[in-house]
């Protein structure tokens, strides 16, 4: 009895262990390799194309923190860098789907007894809905400035949710995720 309580409890923690990661890997970042990163002190903002006018502020705000925290300077339109942010809204769909039993028949499944291969395993009938999901993406990138090359590109996505305090803590955590590991290191 205590093995099955025990192989029940580690496959609980693996599997909150595979959504945590999951759900951590929400922003991708990369940069031209190439480049040295170290010559580079002072932005300005170019187009901050956003849907939400207090996102674009939310966001400015967040990526300017976490610049000056690596020593960086913003300066009105002639930096080094110019960055842009971009954002996009889209509906995606999810499926859920509800298990209502342990069912009967053949099959792999829970019975008196056990875990085993018989008769009483399955797992019954299931009910499938879909529901609509906003899904929201940021782009932020950084150009030099005087060459117009991209040098460094962050990409967050996200499942909007109806609470702005938590959609605004979301942006402020992928832009910290985003920018823990600059500037890029050769």
């Amino acid at each position: 009895m205590k093995m099955r309580w025990l192989f029940a409890a580690l496959a609980c923690a693996a599997l909150l262990l595979l959504c945590r990661t999951a759900a951590a890997d929400n922003v991708k970042t990369d940069y031209d390799h190439h480049v040295d990163f170290t010559q580079y002190h002072t932005y300005s903002w170019g187009k901050v194309e956003v849907a939400d006018e207090f996102n674009a502020q939310r966001i400015q705000h967040a990526i300017d923190r976490e610049l000056r925290a690596k020593g960086w300077q913003q300066v009105p339109g002639d930096g080094q860098i110019t960055l842009v942010v971009k954002d996009r809204v889209q509906t995606q769909q999810q499926l859920e789907t509800f298990y209502d039993g342990l069912g009967g028949g053949w099959g792999m499944g829970w019975r008196w007894g056990g875990w085993g291969w018989g008769p009483g395993g399955g797992f019954g009938e299931s009910t499938t809905t879909v529901n609509n999901v906003a899904v929201g993406y940021m782009v932020v990138d950084m150009f030099d400035a005087q060459t117009k090359q991209l040098l460094w590109r962050g990409i967050s996505q996200g499942e909007l949710k109806n609470d702005p305090d938590k959609n605004r803590k979301m942006i402020y955590d992928d832009i910290g995720k985003m920018f823990s590991k600059f500037p890029p290191k050769k």
